[in-house]
């Protein structure tokens, strides 16, 4: 999560904030709207969107679904809000979870978090409209639910509600104690956002959403979550399609190993006693939350960061069953019966997914120059069912494949470990969940795709990672094509970026309306869900490759990603 920045590029990244801060005050209005929820009225704005200023929408931002997270349910499962008597002011977003951010190397956001924000096209029509949730990636660690990053601009072309919610994150939304008394046996930022489904279920009408058609999509941790929340039974019947991007259930950084996260950190801020739940609780809920924070990110030792563990806090098969249990088994155990199996789904990713690894390879270039056994690389679910020596001939493979006879090292071969990296981290767990859906919910589609659109200025979060010179299409790279954001400007509508927006736009909002993402941008190309011919013949799997040209193809990693396959002998695939 680490990213170097100097302070030019600071300096220019505060000056867009600004630049966007006074670009979305330009587009408000002075025109208000009251709706309805179950827990009292709201007011919101009507707003002017950014390519046509007399295209409006209604923006509803700060809308409580869950009390304060404080005090006594710190750590704990979310509850319903207080009703409330007067009309709630919801014309502003609500400040972001407490975390670390990372560019501006400081701690940021609030406990009391637990807000979201509905964008309505239009308030009454006919037909009640395609509704469509999104949930925000950054490693659990980080993220917003804002018009700094998701502003709704481009899907506001569109007849659709949107809405964003923000989650707990690190310690406070992902710490674990096994002590059933304490009730704290992880996963709040996945009972948050199951809250906030369960809050859009009951109340998306008053906006003039359809309840039986949502749509729930989100990216890296968001897409992971996607993909949790489809494999939970509490979730059945709060949404209707999913669409995973840059992230799946199957991804070797969604699950961490207990490794006694909660005793670690009460240590690492000064806690002296025993390694006992109801003692390390008691020490670390009496602490100012800033200071949990400040000492959560670094908590990894060199090993840990060496075997490529992104975080300390984060999802987790919680220890016992609860009220509130999200999953209580391996997903390989939950998949083959999940309630989701008989609704559509999009699944895929950026096609250089690796260069995410760009910053931290700069800073820890011991991960590429220590390689040697590449037994390191492995996920954890090998780990477990094999002996080191079969690990060692596994690495083996992976040394050949991607490097041949040259030598790891992170100057010298940078851009071949961030092709392992792609299919390490990323894309292996996608095509598992891929072949998974096809194996199991062969009744309804998968749309399996990969975002391949290179722009010089437009792919904001590899120029941030990387900087300009370095090509490729990095991780999240796609949600400047989704999402109005701080860095983005105003395109011409005939440039190829705005043409790129026009395609995800009218992709995933087709989708959204009628479970089907083939759309007049994209024609005549015609985009095929996945068949179970093609896992039976152990052909490459088709998908969408979203770029300049639009072209359903084979996938382009099919031979790198069958020798990741080859490896679950012991372990079943899926």
């Amino acid at each position: 999560m680490d990213i170097n920045i100097g302070a030019i590029d600071l300096i220019k990244l505060l000056g867009k904030l600004i630049a966007h801060k006074t670009q979305q005050i330009r587009l408000a209005t002075k025109e208000y709207e009251i709706c309805n929820t179950s827990y009292g009225k709201v007011k919101g704005l009507k707003r002017k969107t950014l390519y046509d200023e007399e295209d409006t929408y209604f923006a509803f931002e700060g809308i409580p679904f869950a009390k304060p997270p404080v005090g006594e349910l710190r750590f704990r499962a979310p509850k319903p809000p207080e009703p409330w008597q007067d009309v709630l002011d919801c014309t502003e977003y609500k400040s972001k979870p407490m975390q670390f951010h990372f560019v501006r190397r400081m701690i940021e956001g609030s406990e009391d978090c637990l807000y979201l924000n509905v964008y309505s096209k239009k308030l009454t029509s006919s037909k009640p409209l395609p509704v469509m949730v999104w949930i925000y990636g950054g490693g659990f660690q980080i993220g917003e639910a804002s018009r700094d990053i998701y502003a709704p601009d481009y899907f506001m072309q569109r007849d659709v509600v949107l809405v964003t919610f923000a989650y707990r994150l690190g310690v406070f939304g992902f710490l674990s104690l096994d002590d059933p008394d304490l009730q704290i046996p992880g996963n709040a930022g996945l009972k948050d956002q199951i809250m906030a489904l369960k809050w859009v279920k009951e109340n998306i009408h008053n906006f003039n959403g359809d309840p039986n058609n949502i749509t729930l999509f989100g990216e890296s941790a968001g897409g992971g979550s996607t993909h949790l929340m489809c494999l939970t039974p509490r979730t059945k019947g709060l949404f209707h399609k999913a669409i995973a991007q840059s992230g799946t259930a199957f991804c070797p950084w969604i699950f961490n190993n207990p490794t006694n996260w909660a005793y670690r950190l009460a240590c690492h801020i000064g806690y002296k006693g025993n390694n006992n739940d109801k003692e390390v609780y008691r020490y670390l809920a009496k602490q100012n939350p800033r200071r949990l924070v400040a000492k959560d990110s670094s908590l990894l030792t060199k090993e840990e960061l060496f075997n490529h563990l992104l975080f300390a806090f984060g999802p987790v098969i919680e220890p016992y069953d609860s009220e509130d249990c999200v999953i209580n088994k391996p997903v390989k155990e939950l998949i083959s019966n999940v309630w989701s199996n008989d609704i559509p789904m999009m699944i895929g990713g950026n096609s250089f997914e690796g260069l995410f690894h760009y910053s931290d390879t700069v800073k820890h270039p011991y991960k590429v120059n220590e390689l040697s056994d590449f037994v390191n690389v492995l996920p954890d679910d090998l780990k477990k069912s094999h002996s080191h020596e079969e690990l060692k001939v596994m690495g083996q493979q992976l040394r050949d494949l991607y490097f041949g006879d040259k030598k790891p090292h992170a100057k010298e071969t940078c851009h071949e470990y961030f092709q392992l990296m792609t299919q390490r981290t990323f894309w292996h767990g996608i095509h598992r969940a891929v072949k998974a859906r096809t194996a199991y919910a062969s009744q309804a589609p998968t749309y399996y795709y990969q975002f391949d659109f290179d722009s010089k200025f437009f792919n904001h979060y590899r120029n941030l990672k990387c900087g300009r010179p370095v090509k490729g299409v990095c991780h999240a790279d796609e949600l400047s094509y989704l999402f109005y954001n701080i860095n983005a400007e105003k395109l011409s509508p005939t440039t190829r970026e705005y043409k790129c927006i026009q395609r995800m736009i009218g992709m995933w909002y087709n989708f959204a309306l009628s479970s089907n993402p083939n759309c007049r941008e994209i024609s005549p190309t015609k985009w095929e869900p996945v068949t179970t011919e093609e896992i039976e013949a152990n052909k490459p799997l088709k998908l969408l490759n979203i770029n300049d040209d639009i072209e359903f193809m084979d996938e382009p990693m099919y031979n790198k990603l069958t020798v990741w396959d080859s490896f679950y002998t012991k372990e079943p695939l899926y």
